[in-house]
């Protein structure tokens, strides 16, 4: 973890997230996490009928977010 990273967005060793980790991590409702994916900016896979999230997928969300808000200000 980098000194700038907060304690609530640090991935761990785990690669892939269920929703309601992601909503956690990301601080995000189950609806925005769902229309996320749904469009594409938050990338997911599917095993069974389970919706994970990889822990690469969080980190470029997050990394879109940041250059999303560079571009606005």
């Amino acid at each position: 973890m980098t000194a700038s990273t907060p304690d609530s967005v640090r991935l761990d060793d785990t690669q892939l997230y269920r929703v309601t980790d992601t909503m956690r991590l990301l601080r995000m409702s189950r609806t925005v996490i769902y229309e996320q994916i749904r469009t594409r900016r938050l990338r997911s896979v599917k095993q069974g009928r389970a919706r994970l999230i990889t822990a690469g997928a969080i980190r470029d969300y997050i990394a879109l977010l940041e250059k999303e808000a560079e571009e606005a200000a």
